[in-house]
């Protein structure tokens, strides 16, 4: 009798935790679809809509509207996330399925980088920072705190002195990509990015950009030309001293490339599926390969693009040229373009007169911008960016996403 009483009250008890539980979910439930109201975006906010409307269409006007302040280590982190507008939430059930990974390479503007982590955060991901060793030390630190603020970001678990097209570069992407395979984590895709870059597609966007490629890696690339191939052909060094660093070319000649691979030649920016990560983490052509790069110019060109022409590579793209679109990138010598920022080592560097130009385009991402140079170019972006997810969002957005 006594158990049969037990019984009777363990199952009222199970049956009650069970309707509490289903009434907290239809509330939930009611709350995420509830639209979000309108007129939670500032007067300010508006006012650099109209105006980046009106740089679109060709008009002189610029405005500045700086929504993000500087991080300050003696603010706390939720204080910081609150008042600089960061998503907290996933948007929608098909971004809960699809978690990104990002590695990111940082020496300097750290303004530009915590607009565009802000930009590309999201709950459910997961981010990979590495930070030049030659960094001042009052740039780590931002970075570090900015960092510690989010359970799902972390810094490299080594860092290189970078030097430009030295193989620096490209040891930084694989110390995060070790990190983030160690991890074992769910992500579908692992896409690098500079401290200078900003996406042109919302996280949504850019995961339905990601599978219409049906789970292949993007490395953009062709075989090696005969303009390039010097880069692979002759033995390179770094040098890194107390005048400065680069990569001197030498006169001695390279070996021929381990396991009679092909070279091919690409762009450093990639999206790259976990089990090719593991791949480049694992496979003894790889690794082969990343020592055999260590003294050629600017190996991150050839590395990824090489591996993933390989017809066994996990996802690999054996016959892709430049599919993929993962960055665009505005150069001096590119025709019908005109660069209304300045050029830096024949990238452009967007200023307001080229919003037109990458609102208008494809890819992912694009490169290079500098946000105290020229304000207005990253504020309309992000503005348009956040609108956009916003409208795309499952659930209610929530007063502080808006700005």
């Amino acid at each position: 009798m006594l158990r049969q009483l037990l019984n009777i009250r363990l199952l009222f008890i199970f049956t009650l935790c069970g309707l509490i539980t289903v009434l907290c979910y239809w509330g939930q439930t009611a709350n995420d679809t509830q639209k979000p109201k309108k007129g939670e975006w500032s007067q300010e906010s508006e006012s650099l809509e109209k105006a980046c409307n009106a740089i679109v269409r060709g008009s002189k006007q610029e405005t500045e509207c700086n929504f993000l302040r500087p991080l300050h280590l003696n603010i706390s982190c939720n204080k910081y996330i609150a008042d600089n507008h960061f998503i907290t939430k996933t948007l929608s059930s098909e971004e809960a399925a699809f978690p990104l990974a990002y590695i990111f390479t940082l020496h300097k503007e750290y303004e530009t980088f915590e607009r565009t982590f802000r930009a590309i955060y999201a709950p459910q991901n997961v981010y990979c920072i590495h930070i030049d060793e030659k960094s001042p030390v009052e740039y780590k630190m931002a970075v570090e705190a900015l960092v510690n603020c989010f359970p799902n970001a972390f810094l490299s678990s080594k860092m290189e002195p970078v030097v430009y097209a030295g193989i620096s570069r490209l040891q930084a992407d694989v110390h995060c990509l070790k990190d983030l395979v160690s991890m074992n984590g769910p992500w579908k895709y692992v896409l690098n990015l500079c401290g200078q870059d900003f996406p042109l597609k919302t996280n949504l966007e850019i995961i339905r950009h990601l599978k219409t490629y049906k789970n292949k890696n993007l490395t953009p690339g062709i075989l090696d030309p005969a303009h390039t191939n010097y880069r692979t052909q002759s033995v390179f060094r770094e040098r890194l001293d107390a005048h400065g660093s680069g990569v001197i070319r030498t006169s001695k000649m390279k070996s021929p490339p381990p396991h009679n691979l092909t070279i091919y030649f690409g762009t450093a920016y990639y999206a790259l599926t976990q089990e090719f990560a593991r791949f480049v983490v694992e496979d003894k052509r790889a690794t082969d390969l990343l020592e055999w790069s260590k003294d050629t110019y600017s190996p991150d060109e050839h590395y990824w693009v090489t591996l993933n022409r390989l017809p066994d590579a996990p996802n690999s793209m054996p016959n892709a040229k430049w599919e993929g679109c993962t960055k665009a990138i505005m150069w001096s010598d590119q025709q019908g373009s005109v660069c209304h920022g300045r050029y830096q080592r024949q990238i452009c560097i967007y200023g307001t007169g080229d919003l037109k130009w990458l609102s208008e385009h494809e890819c992912m991402f694009a490169n290079k911008f500098e946000l105290n140079a020229y304000p207005p170019t990253l504020e309309c972006l992000e503005l348009w960016l956040r609108k956009r997810a916003l409208n795309q969002s499952e659930i209610a957005a929530h007063p502080n996403w808006y700005f």
